[in-house]
């Protein structure tokens, strides 16, 4: 295996992503969420690869040192997954095993459920896979949170987008602990909402210290992921929420399949996702919309940010899952 991370760029369907890379063997796709990159997964990169894998963590579309299309419209769920097919391809490969986070978990998600002969496994940290409502999410979650939601506050062109890039160390300091097991903003798990006249990261109190997870050189290495966008840092991300309603649309066709591919879903019990509505009572029945699932694993004292929290279990889940997988050449 190669011994250290190599980074390079790689051109799918008419935009450049940027991954980073390690290892020899079965190809396993690393999909970070928000407001994340590749660096998020780096305490996977080692123990893949040193158990024969070969990591794979892309910056995907809008990202960190990836491309950030002008289009909000291109960021939909099926663009995302796209990127997926096009790139393990692009790696010369038929086939991988997905992992995503948050964000990337659904993009993981789908791409199983739309190409099962292209991914041979599946794995979600957080985020579980949602079943395609009678309605679009958008209105519903207004029903539930009010106005002041963070993926409604989120749909604004240019108000978030100016917000967090206006000192980018700050937005990833309150944002990164408040959704950590390590903060009483998740005791009990409860979502962001924003107050009226106010924005996000008041509603985030600056950590007095942060926790051994997430050091200040951490916040450091995200910033100068992100520093290539400049004022735009966040957009790309931010564009993945102004599609919510519009992948709802897009999947309409599909709501009738299920991910049949061998899957894994990690998550934990302080992650804020839990408070979402009807997830408790997803997660309780996520072998429904799962039939290939093989295990589903709750974290005690996890936040959101799974494999950065808990690297140590996240990576013997991740291992013991990869290993019961056929050969990708049986």
């Amino acid at each position: 295996m190669t011994s250290s991370v190599e980074h390079r760029f790689v051109e799918v369907n008419g935009v450049t992503l940027h991954i980073a890379e390690q290892g020899r063997g079965p190809l396993v796709v690393l999909l970070h969420g928000f407001p994340e990159c590749w660096y998020s997964w780096r305490h996977q990169f080692g123990p893949l690869a040193g158990a024969g894998y070969r990591v794979v963590a892309v910056d995907q579309r809008g990202y960190a040192r990836s491309e950030q299309p002008d289009d909000t419209g291109a960021y939909s769920v099926l663009h995302l997954a796209g990127d997926v097919i096009a790139l393990i391809h692009a790696l010369g490969e038929e086939s991988a095993v997905v992992v995503g986070h948050d964000w990337g978990a659904p993009v993981a998600w789908t791409t199983a459920l739309l190409r099962p002969d292209v991914v041979r496994g599946v794995a979600g940290l957080s985020v579980p896979p949602l079943p395609h409502g009678p309605a679009a999410p958008l209105p519903a979650l207004r029903s539930v949170f009010g106005d002041g939601f963070y993926q409604l506050y989120f749909q604004e062109p240019g108000v978030a987008d100016a917000e967090l890039a206006r000192d980018p160390a700050t937005s990833f300091r309150r944002i990164l602990f408040s959704g950590s097991g390590d903060s009483a903003q998740t005791d009990p798990p409860r979502p962001w909402v924003v107050p009226a006249g106010r924005t996000l990261l008041d509603t985030m109190a600056e950590p007095e210290e942060l926790p051994g997870w997430f050091t200040e050189e951490d916040v450091d290495a995200f910033v100068r992921e992100f520093s290539a966008h400049g004022e735009r840092a966040f957009t790309g991300g931010l564009n993945w929420y102004r599609n919510l309603d519009r992948n709802w649309e897009l999947l309409a066709p599909f709501h009738d399949l299920r991910i049949e591919v061998p899957a894994l879903y990690v998550g934990g019990d302080r992650d804020p996702v839990r408070a979402f509505p009807g997830m408790e009572q997803l997660l309780a029945s996520l072998k429904e919309t799962v039939p290939g699932l093989r295990r589903s694993v709750t974290l005690p004292g996890c936040g959101h940010w799974t494999q950065q929290e808990r690297p140590e279990e996240v990576n013997a889940e991740l291992l013991g899952f990869l290993s019961s997988l056929p050969s990708p050449n049986a």
